[in-house]
């Protein structure tokens, strides 16, 4: 049985912040360092030269290139969030049982993580769900966790506990893939023959790390904002809470905007995470250096980095005001860009992955804290807010992801996916200097 403890209580806080902990494991191993390996190792033919032969992937009777194929089962799988999300969100919100959603996308998610431990090019399809599944489960299970915020927390702590979430994410997910990295390039050591079990071994790492830390945080949580118990209208009143929000954007000027410009930044950051190791894989010349060792280490880089990013953003904001502190980041973020463009050696990746890490969790956790400091101060039904957000963010990956694959396919190069993505932070920019300014804000 949870234990019920009033808002702003600091055990209550951190239990919400330790599912960060819990769950970034999978943005960290799955979606960022070791599964992009994986795949490309898998679907990638290379000469002895390490020159590509082939990298065409058979699936469902057609040929793909291996990034396409990989881009569009993300992109879909985003889209589905994106539908679900304000469904199950104002559903959740209805009946007041937040912590069970939590709980039933949190445990999606992991048990697919596990499954990809049979992950092969003979049975595609399976390993191709298991991934489907695993980041559905991890995306719409922050529908309901970022929604607690409000509850939890009082204005003048939700950028900081938002910023600890963030950290101790990042923290624990880097442990979990030193671990990782030490079992792939040391297998000898645990008496294994190749790299392939290992690695195989570190999805299932990923899907029992989340299930069991994030145990902690559902102690503590409260269940939610009881309303009524579940019955077949309760589908169409979460619709009806959907269109009374929606409503509410619409005389909201400030939340409008800053949606407004959230949607259009956050396409071209989430697009960046995601395809930075795919970048990589295939645009750098990695000479006698093994490229799993240097993609995981400037992936550590990144995660160390963020941890002190997201402290320097939560202060800077005190300061200077959240949304002049998101103009400055979105600045940095287009200088990044440029630079990426450019680079081809993995001492240059290594520098563009540390400032990557410096705004990547900043940006993050000042958005989301933004977010909820922005909802009217009487708004009961905060999952249903918080889906708009998320969906917003989710769509705009799915757009994202899209761009970058139909931009790489035309001019052959990721390079110019990555200079493409400039336009959508000039326009998130622009929309930001829009968003009405307070001296708190």
């Amino acid at each position: 049985m949870s234990k019920v403890l009033p808002k702003g209580h600091k055990k209550l806080l951190n239990a919400w912040a330790f599912y960060d902990w819990a769950n970034s494991v999978y943005n960290l191993t799955i979606s960022s360092a070791v599964f992009p390996i994986f795949w490309g190792a898998l679907t990638i033919l290379r000469d002895d030269q390490d020159n590509i032969i082939n990298d065409t992937v058979r699936f469902l009777g057609y040929d793909f290139n291996n990034d396409s194929l990989i881009s569009y089962v993300t992109a879909l799988a985003f889209l589905v969030v994106s539908i679900i999300s304000p469904l199950l969100s104002g559903i959740a919100d209805y009946v007041g049982n937040k912590k069970n959603f939590l709980k039933f996308f949190c445990y999606l998610g992991a048990i697919s993580c596990i499954g990809l431990y049979w992950f092969s090019l003979e049975f595609l399809w399976f390993g191709l769900l298991c991934y489907f599944l695993a980041l559905i489960g991890f995306w719409a299970s922050l529908v309901f966790y970022n929604s607690y915020l409000p509850d939890i927390a009082f204005p003048e702590q939700q950028d900081a506990i938002s910023a600890k979430g963030f950290s101790m994410g990042y923290i624990g997910s880097v442990l979990l893939l030193i671990v990782n990295l030490v079992m792939i390039l040391k297998f000898d050591w645990f008496g294994f023959e190749d790299e392939g079990t290992p690695t195989r071994l570190s999805f299932v790492m990923v899907g029992i790390w989340w299930i069991g830390f994030s145990q902690y945080t559902y102690y503590y949580l409260p269940k939610g904002n009881k309303k009524d118990v579940l019955t077949k209208a309760v589908v169409f009143n979460g619709f009806k809470e959907l269109k009374m929000i929606w409503k509410a954007l619409k005389n909201n000027i400030k939340l409008r905007r800053y949606l407004s410009a959230f949607f259009v930044y956050s396409m071209a950051v989430q697009t960046i995470m995601l395809i930075a190791t795919y970048f990589g894989i295939e645009e750098l010349d990695w000479g006698e250096q093994n490229p799993t060792t240097g993609l995981i280490i400037s992936i550590l880089l990144i995660q160390l980095v963020a941890v002190a990013g997201a402290i320097l953003t939560s202060r800077a904001s005190s300061k200077f005001g959240n949304i002049k502190t998101l103009i400055a980041i979105n600045v940095i973020w287009i200088g990044i860009c440029i630079y990426a463009y450019t680079i081809t050696t993995p001492f240059q990746f290594y520098i563009a992955a540390a400032i990557v890490g410096l705004v990547m969790g900043g940006i993050q956790a000042l958005s989301r804290s933004t977010y909820s400091k922005l909802l009217p101060k009487d708004a009961i039904d905060t999952a249903s807010y918080f889906s708009f957000y998320d969906v917003s963010e989710k769509i705009g990956i799915v757009i994202g992801m899209f761009s970058y694959g139909i931009v790489a396919q035309l001019t052959g190069s990721v390079r110019y996916s990555i200079l493409f993505l400039i336009l959508f932070f000039i326009i998130g920019l622009m929309l930001l200097f829009r968003v009405p300014k307070n001296n708190s804000f």
